[in-house]
């Protein structure tokens, strides 16, 4: 066999059958599915399961508009943001960001790499759906995600330690899924990347969901994968209060088979953990501040939703999308994993969201891919070279 080089693919590429979606449908279904989660969530982010069916005269089954009508460049506090008709939010845009990085670099990046390359992407102006313009993503997302340009770009705080003192969130998390989807099939390398990733951007449980997040997609790339099976990859990298509420909300969810009953279980087995508060939009005093016992809502609402919508994308989205409170960001997390796992994203869905977002949603799976066949090269080497080295220092064993 012809020894794999740095910078080319192996030699034989693993055959899969229709039923087994290979590298690069796995790609594309997780990213072009955390996109339309995105989309779908973002016009109902920030309200309760109750308000989103009062406005929607029901759950809400697929794209729709802005929570007020036309008067969404006005009314607070949506304004001046054009949430709705399949626009995504800043979940995607960061997303994007990050493959744009793997682009650059085409190997595991670090802390360093977020301070070189993504920062200065966020200063690069990119249309941006939601405000309808060309405009800098640094004034689209939200304070914590400004933070990294605060602190690294103006602060030149080393990046390993930047994430300290920010407000703790899924900020980190929401984009991660690139990091799993680049070290597909190995959790822990994908949990061990996205920490160091997310080390300029938080800390505590915030920064912990994010290494949780991409194992789970890393996961979920395993051929024959289960929602279960993705759940217990989870648990088994997962810490503290991040664990703990994983375990709660997926033991909440095994007793349910439908979205409507599981909303109300769900929120109640994630609440004791949640620092936000019963008000979404009037966080509580204690809200977001580091701790070893709490965790962000978002990750373990999205794997809960993944056992009860049987890793299904759309139940599994829609699910997402219904609870309400941050479920752009939920339904962007579900939506990554049970498009990893093989699930079809509807395509008037996909179309719809990459024509009103006037993004190309496959172009940058197709670049992750590749990115990632170099960079498992790479690791072949680095294994062959560290095997070499140590049976020369130990003999054979």
């Amino acid at each position: 066999m012809t020894p794999t080089t740095a910078t080319e693919p192996a030699a034989s590429t693993p055959q899969t059958s229709p039923a087994t979606p290979g590298l690069d449908d796995r790609v594309a279904r997780a990213l072009v599915g955390a996109a339309v989660g995105d989309a779908l969530g973002g016009p109902v982010e920030g309200w309760t399961p109750e308000q989103i069916a009062e406005r929607h005269g029901g759950r809400v089954t697929g794209i729709v508009g802005p929570w007020h009508g036309e008067d969404w460049r006005t009314a607070r506090p949506i304004a001046p943001y054009h949430k709705g008709d399949g626009h995504v939010t800043d979940d995607t845009l960061m997303t994007h960001a990050l493959i744009r990085v793997y682009d650059r670099v085409r190997d595991h990046l670090d802390a360093y790499a977020v301070a070189d390359h993504l920062v200065p992407d966020l200063l690069s102006p990119r249309w941006i759906p939601e405000l309808e313009a060309e405009a800098l993503p640094l004034q689209r997302i939200f304070l914590a995600e400004k933070w990294l340009v605060a602190r690294l770009h103006y602060g030149h705080v080393d990046p390993r330690e930047a994430g300290a003192g920010n407000i703790v969130n899924c900020g980190a998390a929401m984009y991660m899924a690139p990091v799993g989807l680049v070290n597909a099939g190995h959790p822990a390398a994908a949990y061990a990347e996205a920490l160091e990733i997310a080390a300029p951007h938080q800390s505590s449980y915030g920064r912990e969901a994010a290494g949780v997040f991409a194992a789970a997609v890393a996961a979920a790339c395993r051929p024959g994968a289960t929602p279960d099976a993705v759940v217990d990859a989870a648990l088994a990298l997962a810490k503290d209060g991040t664990r703990s509420a994983i375990e709660a909300v997926c033991e909440a969810a095994a007793h349910h088979e439908d979205a409507e009953s599981a909303l109300a279980p769900l929120r109640a087995a994630v609440e004791p953990f949640d620092t936000v508060g019963p008000d979404y939009r009037s966080p509580a005093l204690g809200a977001r501040r580091p701790s070893r016992l709490h965790a962000i809502e978002e990750l373990p609402i999205a794997l809960g939703m993944l056992l009860v919508g049987g890793g299904d994308y759309r139940r599994t989205v829609l699910g997402s999308v219904n609870y309400g409170r941050d479920c752009d960001s939920i339904a962007t997390m579900s939506g990554a994993i049970a498009g990893a796992l093989g699930g079809e994203v509807p395509a008037d869905w996909a179309e719809t969201v990459a024509a009103a977002s006037r993004l190309d949603l496959e172009a940058p799976a197709r670049t992750l891919a590749q990115v990632a066949r170099e960079v498992f090269a790479r690791d072949l080497e680095r294994r062959r070279a560290h095997e070499e080295a140590f049976t020369a220092l130990a003999g054979a064993w």
